[in-house]
């Protein structure tokens, strides 16, 4: 199985991934689209003409976003929604609010080394955000996604997936001490294992699912972390939010992606699988293709989202 490269690469943005594809009739979903990346995505993929829904918690913010891409797109077809995915109620009444088909799910909201914070489910609030909350909105839009026939599921990981495995014995923390980038590692692996399983489990409904690293982008993600100020990141490794933007656009829009799913990319291409941490922003681990790793994590959701019901 050959890995996936494309001729675009670290400098590329989104609006370049997205030159000469015409998205008109398509429908897509991003989730945490009013600020970072988010914005940049919806902005590239309603430039090519897809009617894009702002999935989001502050409606206020979104509708802002949504005027401001229209402004900048001249696409109308802006739609703003609710979205709090550390709440099952919340997911639910999106779902049910859904109508029609779906071509696009973009897994783009997330958190980053938040202090210590539970769920009212008990759940760790990064597992719950970056992974437990778009695991339920993506089962809860299946039939949306299966409509299309042709749907692709993009999921915003991280090379931060290096910091941790899924800790399937304690995923919440109720035996380790919490440590911000121990649940953040786990979630972001959690991330790449989902787009492996549901790859396994929809491709014959005409889903695929892939998950990316942005790379190193200033956004408010970073509020917990010191932001530009950390140094945690060379200065020519930073990228703009648009360069940032544009693997997620990739995985949206590009023909090289048809019918392939279950795979991580980097800079705009797929990365190669390692054994140990990379110390740099490539790489993929080998735990977080692992399809028993994953279906494993499919069984655990499950789990968790059914004892919240």
């Amino acid at each position: 199985m050959s890995a996936i490269q494309t001729p675009f690469g670290f400098a590329s943005t989104a609006g370049e991934v997205a030159a000469g594809v015409d998205l008109t009739g398509r429908r897509v979903v991003v989730t945490g689209a009013s600020s970072g990346i988010g914005v940049e995505t919806a902005r590239a993929l309603a430039g090519a003409g897809a009617e894009v829904t702002l999935a989001v918690r502050d409606v206020a913010a979104g509708e802002r976003t949504a005027a401001a891409v229209t402004a900048t797109t001249g696409n109308r077809a802006l739609r703003v929604a609710r979205l709090d995915l550390t709440d099952p109620a919340s997911v639910a009444a999106f779902v049910a609010w859904w109508q029609g088909p779906l071509h696009v799910l973009v897994n783009n909201a997330g958190v980053m080394a938040c202090p210590e914070e539970y769920t009212a489910q008990g759940w760790e609030s990064q597992f719950a955000t970056n992974h437990l909350g778009h695991f339920a909105l993506a089962k809860g839009l299946h039939p949306a996604l299966v409509a299309d026939g042709a749907a692709r599921i993009v999921v915003v990981s991280s090379t931060g997936h290096q910091i941790s495995p899924v800790v399937f014995d304690d995923p919440n923390f109720a035996f380790r001490p919490y440590d911000p980038w121990l649940a953040y590692g786990q979630s972001k692996t959690a991330n790449v294992l989902f787009a492996v399983e549901a790859t396994r489990r929809w491709a014959g409904d005409g889903i695929t699912a892939n998950a990316l690293m942005p790379g190193a982008v200033y956004t408010n993600l970073q509020r917990h972390t010191g932001g530009r100020g950390s140094g945690r990141v060379p200065a020519e490794l930073i990228k703009s939010v648009e360069q940032g933007a544009a693997t997620s656009v990739l995985l949206a829009v590009s023909p090289l992606l048809d019918g392939v799913g279950g795979r991580y990319f980097v800079d705009c291409n797929e990365t190669e699988v390692v054994d140990r941490r990379t110390g740099d922003l490539h790489g993929v681990a080998r735990y977080a293709l692992d399809p028993a790793n994953a279906e494993r994590l499919w069984t655990l959701s499950e789990s968790m989202l059914s004892s919240a019901d």
